[in-house]
């Protein structure tokens, strides 16, 4: 237990000072959100491997609920009373504070990490009775890459748009096919690079069917809620493959 508590320690220091640069280079530098938002979102979700490296722990359910009531619990201190009034968490909230998202960027946020953590806990937990752990570092991939770089190739690229919804608004946003395809381009590969863990018929199943869904779930989420669908129906598929 005390080396959970180091690692989610170190964690929270890493993730927000990577939050700090990020957002000193969008106030001060003129980047764009858009992309530092995005790094912000690879490190996420790459950074519990890095440190778990550092300091292991024992990977129990109750271990992968302390982590996502961490995870979770820290975006408190981005409450509009507490980031008015202190600098740093004024900066490291400019790191991901798109101004399209306003004034509905730590809802979202808030509500996509919870939506994700109880997806994604029910799924480790079947993963791992069934021995296939893998299952969902291929969905973080998925999802870290793919997705993390669906915005800002399509910001640079994309030409074909199209719109999808979004929480707590009547507001459409924008999405293009061209980033979407960064969600199946990043599935085709990780299927691949996993191959070893599944039999032939589960290999060709999966490289048929995951890029599609997991391309489906992104492009038809809601704006900002893009981790827990992504998870969600990508971890159903694999759980299905599984069953073959």
């Amino acid at each position: 237990m005390n080396n959970l508590f180091y690692n989610q320690l170190v964690e929270f220091a890493f993730i927000h000072v990577i939050a700090l640069c990020h957002g000193i280079l969008v106030t001060r530098y003129g980047w764009k959100v858009n992309y530092t938002r995005k790094i912000n979102h690879f490190f996420v979700f790459f950074s519990p491997y890095m440190i778990g490296w550092l300091i292991p722990f024992e990977e129990s359910a109750t271990a992968q609920i302390i982590v996502s009531l961490v995870g979770i619990s820290t975006l408190i201190i981005y409450i509009k009373p507490i980031r008015n009034k202190v600098k740093i968490v004024r900066l490291m909230f400019a790191a991901f504070d798109r101004p399209e998202d306003r004034p509905h960027t730590l809802k979202w946020l808030f509500t996509q990490y919870l939506a994700t953590y109880l997806v994604a806990l029910p799924l480790w937990i079947w993963f791992k009775h069934i021995g296939h752990t893998e299952a969902i570092p291929i969905i973080i991939l998925i999802n870290a890459i793919g997705d993390g770089l669906a915005e800002p190739v399509g910001i640079t690229w994309g030409k074909h748009k199209y719109t999808t919804y979004a929480l707590f608004t009547h507001a459409r946003f924008t999405r293009t096919i061209e980033g979407s395809a960064c969600v199946f381009l990043t599935a085709v590969l990780t299927i691949f690079l996993f191959h070893s863990h599944f039999t032939q018929t589960q290999f060709i199943v999966a490289l048929c069917v995951v890029p599609v869904i997991s391309t489906l779930a992104e492009a038809r989420a809601p704006h900002t809620w893009d981790s827990p669908f992504i998870f969600f129906f990508t971890g159903i598929t694999l759980a299905g493959i599984y069953m073959i």
